[in-house]
């Protein structure tokens, strides 16, 4: 017998219960990305054995009921990652608002034995659902009093789980870096003002560009830094009386000094500091009339919402909807509700509304016109983009005393990675306005070899954010004994005082051969700073490089025209994507394009996993599945191939399905820069002047490798370079994204 008392017997039997089910809803504007979510509520559920529903049109379906709350199985949401806004629907619910209609919400959840719930929205959505949780208890007890629902129905759900993901174009929540639907939104942005650009370059004209964002200045801003805008305005950061003027005097300097064009950037919800509107239609017509020049406005509105996910939005989607099904699961009865959501490169899980309070801060200081607690609230990365726009939307350098003049020279090694324009353009501008001379190596270490460097000026780097490719260019040379005297030579001939080296795997051996022979060769002995740029992620001392971003949209985007072209056929298609040693891009591209299989270099590939695979995807083809898609890294087996499996599976497929091979190749690397790596490469870059400006200042030597550690930006000693990697094999020691390697086979389905 039971020794405890009822109540410890009913606290304890509260603490070992899990949801009866859960339910998901979407709710507010609509965000690509939330079907990714979606998709990932529903295949963790099911991977844990619970129930899950789909409550269709946000709080007005969990008001209405009936047909708008359907159980959801794996196979209903096959085939929805690459689809804008949700399958799932959502609406503005004013039933919800009030106590009647959050009574018939509740009723119809414990009438189909939901106690948990994932809410996909923004602010004002979450802090409708922790409310709806707070009363839940009472909500009960007054359906049991009127006779809705029975006392053993209501005793089966004494309490409501909740996880609340940010769903939101706006980013604009405190405590996640990140909301779905974010980056999707910049996609759309940074491609309207880089086609903007050409048109307004052609006949010499101003463009105004208003963007979304409400209250929120994170689209105009990123889109800003990641083009080559004249001018932004945003709540955060209002401009003062003179503004009009200030923006007039900044896009003539630029007629002056050549530009041809114009860009004017315009937050929805910008305002002067008197709190007064700021229109893109003044802004238009204080330029026709100061610039005397024809301006053009363009609101992109809606666009910005929509059209399919990127490849950042569907792999956040993915995770934020595991973890919070994950959450929700080992929860205490009565526990408050969390956000989910992403710090640095972490999904973390926050208090609820302490995020919803915090993000309510911004609107009450903006009130106030206290601007500098709005701006500090919108985090460092917020600030420190703002500050660097700043300085690279000027028409010249700062003036800056001589004495603080030093030679800096940047140099690419190994493969092309979009962003290195951009990271070029930035150590240019940054560069120069800090008074320093910077060098252009021309041909990676081969022109540093040969002497193949070039002074740079303001205006030379006109255009190339938006570039992908490398305009210096790059390859994969790295220098030898002989080599290295002779850049000695040049380094001394050049006066070159600090080395920046924006590359990959190649870029960063050849900068420890010239760290590792300082003491031989005196002119070595400088600082020299490292910048992870290769889209195959497989450099040391970061969790993240440049150029891996803008490879994933390009796989995404080809993925996607593969299995539409395939639906009609009953196909599996073998996907190669790069990478080398490292299986990053396949990882991240297998979980954000739905794959079957994902093969890695880093778990290698048996005889044993290829029967498995080819038994699981002829049971799926039985079932009714009709397309098959496995991605595989290019380094994950020398005998396994991708022609080897592609014969392997149309062989054993017979009349199910046959299979195809695709080897995406080159193309992962090129094309224009996404936002975010085209950003990330410009906040680098800035730190690592930051790096060399400081040991130049102090006398300092000291030689480094920058990266994305634990949600911060780092820098390693150079000299533990050999000990950071594996031998034999181009990629890190540690590779925090291994991590979803569980992951990965959850979303198999």
């Amino acid at each position: 017998m039971d020794s405890r008392t009822g109540t410890e017997a009913a606290d304890m039997s509260e603490i070992d219960s899990a949801p009866s089910s859960i339910a998901v809803l979407t709710s507010g504007g609509d965000a690509s990305g939330m079907n990714a979510a979606v998709r990932a509520v529903v295949l963790t559920a099911a991977h844990r054995g619970i129930d899950v529903y789909a409550v269709h049109e946000g709080y007005h379906g969990l008001v209405t009921g009936g047909d708008l709350i359907r159980r959801l199985q794996p196979v209903d949401v096959d085939g929805i990652l690459h689809r804008g806004g949700t399958v799932i629907g959502t609406a503005r619910s004013n039933e919800f608002r009030t106590r009647e209609g959050r009574l018939a919400a509740a009723r119809n959840m414990v009438e189909h034995g939901i106690d948990a719930l994932v809410v996909i929205g923004g602010e004002g959505s979450l802090a409708g659902a922790n409310m709806f949780r707070q009363e839940w208890a009472g909500l009960l007890a007054e359906l049991v009093a009127a006779g809705a629902i029975s006392p053993n129905l209501a005793d089966g759900h004494p309490f409501l789980r909740l996880a609340g993901l940010v769903g939101s174009i706006d980013n604009d929540m405190w405590g996640t870096d990140m909301t779905v639907g974010a980056d999707t939104a910049l996609h759309r942005i940074t491609d309207a003002l880089d086609a903007l650009q050409s048109t307004a370059a052609s006949h010499q004209r101003t463009f105004v560009v208003e963007v979304m964002g409400r209250n929120c200045g994170y689209l105009a801003l990123m889109s800003s830094l990641a083009t080559a805008a004249s001018y932004v305005l945003v709540p955060e950061q209002p401009p003062g009386s003179d503004w009009p003027q200030e923006m007039s005097r900044l896009i003539r300097a630029g007629r002056e000094i050549g530009r041809r064009h114009g860009v004017v950037v315009v937050a929805e919800g910008a305002h002067d500091r008197d709190g007064n509107r700021i229109t893109a239609e003044q802004v238009r017509t204080l330029l026709q009339a100061d610039l005397g020049e024809d301006v053009r406005v363009t609101v992109l509105g809606h666009v910005q919402r929509g059209g399919a996910p990127s490849a950042f939005d569907r792999y956040l989607g993915t995770q934020l909807g595991h973890r919070a099904v994950e959450r929700l699961l080992a929860d205490e009865p009565h526990a408050p509700a969390q956000l989910i959501g992403l710090q640095g490169n972490r999904v973390v899980t926050l208090p609820l509304m302490d995020c919803v309070e915090r993000t309510q801060e911004v609107a009450e200081h903006v009130k106030a016109r206290d601007y500098d607690s709005v701006i500090k609230l919108r985090g460092r990365g917020f600030r420190e983009a703002y500050r660097i726009l700043q300085t690279i939307q000027q028409a010249a350098p700062s003036p800056v005393p001589a004495d603080r003049r030093f030679r800096i020279a940047m140099v690419h090694g190994g493969g092309p990675a979009p962003g290195m324009n951009a990271a070029v353009r930035a150590a240019i501008r940054l560069g120069l306005d800090q008074g320093h001379t910077v060098l252009a190596v021309k041909n990676g270490f081969r022109g540093l070899r040969d002497g193949d460097i070039q002074e740079m000026g303001w205006m030379d780097i006109s255009g190339w954010v938006s570039e992908g490719g490398a305009e210096i260019g790059t390859n994969r040379y790295v220098p030898g004994p002989d080599a290295i005297a002779r850049i000695a030579e040049q380094v001394a001939a050049h006066r070159i005082n600090g080395l920046l080296v924006a590359g990959g795997w190649d870029g960063y051996r050849a900068a420890h051969e010239l760290d590792r022979h300082r003491r031989r060769y005196p002119a070595l002995d400088i600082p020299i700073v490292c910048m992870p740029m290769t889209i195959n992620n497989d450099v040391p001392a970061t969790e993240l490089s440049i150029g891996s971003d803008t490879a994933l949209n390009s796989i995404v985007t080809d993925v996607d025209k593969i299995r539409r072209s395939a639906v009609a056929t009953r196909r599996v298609f073998v996907v190669e994507v790069m990478g080398r040693d490292c299986g990053y891009l396949a990882l991240v591209s297998g979980l954000a394009t739905g794959a079957e299989r994902i093969y890695l270099p880093e778990e290698g590939i048996t005889l044993g996993s290829l029967t498995a695979d080819v038994h699981a995807l002829a049971e799926g083809f039985r079932a009714g599945k009709r397309v098959g898609l496995i991605v595989r890294g290019e380094g994950s087996d020398p005998v396994y191939a991708t022609d080897f499996i592609t014969s392997l599976f149309e062989k054993e497929g017979g009349d199910l399905f046959d299979a195809r091979a695709e080897i995406l190749g080159h193309v992962q690397e090129g094309g224009n820069p996404s936002p975010f790596d085209r950003i990330q490469a410009t906040i680098l870059t800035a730190r690592c002047l930051e790096f060399l400006s400081e040991q130049l200042r102090s006398g300092g030597r000291g030689s480094a490798m920058v990266g994305f550690l634990s949600g911060d930006i780092r820098f390693t000693d150079l000299a533990r370079y050999p000990t950071l990697i594996e031998e034999k094999v181009h990629r890190p020691v540690e590779q925090p994204w291994l991590d979803h390697r569980d992951l990965a086979a959850i979303m198999r389905g």
